[in-house]
């Protein structure tokens, strides 16, 4: 596995953001912000969709105990339905830089489009979760605590297989919406059956 990189710019404070869920047809999308100490190297972490389930996990105790800082935040179904997931995906990302306790220098972003945060250089990085461990941190934590969610949802509506699938949509989610209608959680702009 090759090694993942320790910053973008050094000796300035960095922060990495990721977001989870854009492709799922209910539920949020998740964001997280993560700065890393100058040191911090853990030669298991990669970007979580790499990554089995039990090592996340296990990461994310890892990344809390070890970042300098970190954050998490999320924009709802209603939020994607009205902004658009692009937009809904920034909006959850500037929510998590706002509630950092250490204000970021610079801002690495996974991806390809940002909406910039004001007074905080970025560059965005394709495929970042796989190339900077500040991003595959922030990865992990969207990851997880959008699992941990959606496993949440599930319990309130058990149709549609969200412990399994976290609101993805396979076949099974397609059908139990054909069968049983949309929830309130589901966001209505994506097209939520095929054909």
């Amino acid at each position: 596995m090759k090694r993942l990189k320790r910053w973008y710019k050094k000796g300035i404070i960095e922060a990495g953001c990721d977001e989870a869920g854009r492709g799922c047809l209910a539920g949020p999308v998740f964001a997280a912000a993560v700065i890393l100490p100058s040191d911090f190297y853990c030669s298991i972490l990669n970007d979580s969709k790499k990554l089995p389930e039990k090592i996340r996990y296990l990461l994310r105790d890892t990344i809390k105990k070890k970042a300098v800082a970190y954050a998490v935040a999320m924009a709802d179904n209603n939020e994607i339905d009205d902004l658009n997931i692009l937009n809904a995906s920034f909006l959850a990302m500037h929510l998590a830089i706002n509630q950092l306790r250490i204000k970021p220098g610079f801002l690495v972003i996974d991806g390809n489009r940002f909406k910039a945060y004001p007074s905080i250089p970025h560059r965005c990085v394709v495929g970042g979760d796989g190339k900077y461990l500040s991003i595959a941190a922030a990865s992990v934590l969207a990851k997880t605590y959008r699992d941990d969610y959606m496993i949440k949802l599930h319990r309130q509506y058990k149709n549609y297989g969200w412990d399994k699938n976290k609101g993805y949509p396979t076949r099974k989610h397609r059908e139990a919406i054909v069968k049983f209608g949309i929830t309130p959680c589901h966001r209505k702009s994506f097209r939520l059956l095929t054909g």
